[in-house]
């Protein structure tokens, strides 16, 4: 019997059809992939399929009652978002439990008690925290386990959603969750797993469908189908998955220079960033790679050492002077630290050079729409106007945006910070190939943070290992992937 059905479903927003006649159904003791461009509907699928939006045309059904016509029904989906969704000034154990009712406590909360019963919990999903820590002060990846932890609590629950779980958890806590996701397939729950890591729907999956521009294209069992396939479904063509986009024009001469750099989770860091060239920066969740671009950004504090750009000594300590001076960083947390996003593409282009803009005392509202036609016509940004909020374009439409605002600074240096996040592998092409293009076009110096071993080999030109903080390689971009994973996790160090 199916769990979850949805019917004929279509959504529609202004200008878009977001969902097109979509049929699609989740049986129990399945894992059922859910894969495709950013931008292709799943978004909107999910929050059909738990309650949140209310499609146009077509019926959800869950354990074959219409669930738009008795809202309580939803209860049996527990749905994981992608982003961290959790109360920070609260305990695990509470976070744990919430809604207490759903979680079949009644009456007053005995917090002892309440912790008691989170430990057995925390051990199932071998989540490395006490129940009475506060969120906000255990590690990212264990607030992302203890997020899908929440889930399975619910004594409601059927079908168990997961969107991009795996983005914030380290390899061995991916590994964690698998078990974990197998164990609640044989409890004779439905599955719902969406990815853009094709890796990890082959290695967990057992059927797959596929979205594009808002329609089913596909469906298939797992074993019955490769990589490609699934490529040329999402995308509509032929991509090249061994395609380089390392930069081709590295000068000799050197942009930025680091010496002996120590700071939060850093100690004793150098390096040296040439013209037009790609440094890769690779090492587990916690290696201090993000804390130590943010610290030259500006942004944390820096204990010793020194920067210079362009053999000038830099200002630490000041983003505004970072910005202004040429070097911008392009954070990892795109939606939280990334964007304005209930402002406009328009404004949160026309943000970073209002001093440009400035008609007396006002914003040049004709020099604003050009410079945004300007960034959306360059980058290729799907949307159909500048006024539309950011926050409703995909995860690589808001990249690109946030990409072009950074050229309108005339940067010398601009650093990703896992730049393709959440960005399915049609867009992650485009984000590589617009890296490598203003490396050899405008002679810029790039630094690529990365968790992805084959995003690092194929587009950095040199790579960099940091473990615990510390540098413990340095390797030109033709070196066996082996030799930099043994440094990453300390082997070598």
């Amino acid at each position: 019997m199916k769990m979850l059905e949805a019917h004929n479903i279509t959504k529609l927003f202004p200008g878009v059809v977001a969902l097109d006649s979509v049929d699609v159904s989740f049986e129990p003791s399945e894992i059922h992939c859910i894969i495709g461009e950013n931008g292709a509907g799943k978004s909107t699928l999910i929050k059909c399929l738990t309650g949140v939006y209310e499609p146009e045309e077509g019926e959800v059904l869950i354990n074959g009652d219409d669930a738009t016509k008795n809202k309580a029904l939803f209860d049996k989906v527990a749905y994981v978002p992608q982003e961290i969704d959790l109360f920070g000034d609260m305990s695990v154990a509470e976070n744990l439990f919430l809604p207490y009712k759903k979680s079949g406590i009644k009456g007053i909360v005995n917090q002892k008690e309440l912790e008691k019963k989170a430990v057995p919990l925390l051990k199932k999903f071998r989540i490395p925290v006490k129940p009475d820590e506060l969120v906000k002060d255990i590690s990212v990846s264990s607030q992302q386990l203890l997020q899908i932890a929440r889930a399975t609590v619910h004594k409601e629950y059927e079908i168990l959603m997961l969107d991009e779980p795996t983005t914030s958890l380290t390899t061995s806590d991916t590994q964690v969750l698998f078990e974990i996701i197998k164990r609640v397939k044989e409890e004779n729950k439905a599955v719902i797993f969406i990815s853009h890591k094709l890796e990890e729907i082959f290695a967990l999956g057992d059927v797959l469908t596929v979205f594009r521009n808002g329609k089913k294209v596909a469906y298939a069992k797992l074993e019955e189908i490769d990589i490609p396939w699934v490529i040329k479904k999402m995308t509509g063509r032929e991509l090249n998955q061994k395609q380089i986009f390392r930069s081709s024009k590295v000068s000799d001469e050197v942009l930025l220079e680091v010496n002996n750099l120590t700071g939060e989770r850093f100690t004793n860091v150098s390096f040296t960033l040439k013209k037009g060239e790609i440094l890769g920066f690779s090492g587990l969740v916690g290696a201090g790679r993000s804390e130590l671009m943010q610290a030259i950004f500006g942004y944390l504090p820096i204990y010793s050492g020194e920067v210079k750009l362009d053999g000038e000594q830099w200002k630490l300590g000041d983003t505004n002077f970072s910005v202004k001076h040429g070097l911008i960083y392009l954070p990892e947390e795109r939606k939280k630290q990334g964007i304005l996003p209930v402002l406009s593409i328009k404004e949160n282009i026309s943000v970073s050079v209002l001093d440009e803009l400035k008609n007396g005392i006002s914003i040049s509202k004709k020099k604003e729409s050009d410079i945004a036609r300007k960034v959306i016509n360059t980058y290729d940004i799907k949307t159909p106007d500048a006024d539309k909020a950011i926050q409703f374009l995909s995860g690589g439409n808001q990249q690109k945006v946030i990409i072009g605002r950074s050229m309108c600074c005339d940067p010398k240096v601009l650093v990703f910070d896992e730049p393709t996040k959440g960005i399915d592998v049609g867009t992650k092409a485009e984000i590589y190939r617009l890296m490598k293009e203003l490396a050899e076009e405008k002679g810029i110096g790039i630094i690529l943070i990365s968790s992805e071993m084959e995003e690092i080999k194929k587009c950095s030109n040199r790579i960099i290992a940091l473990y615990e903080g510390k540098k413990v390689g340095e390797y030109d971009s033709q070196e066996d992937k082996e030799v930099i994973l043994s440094a990453i996790i300390g082997v070598n160090s």
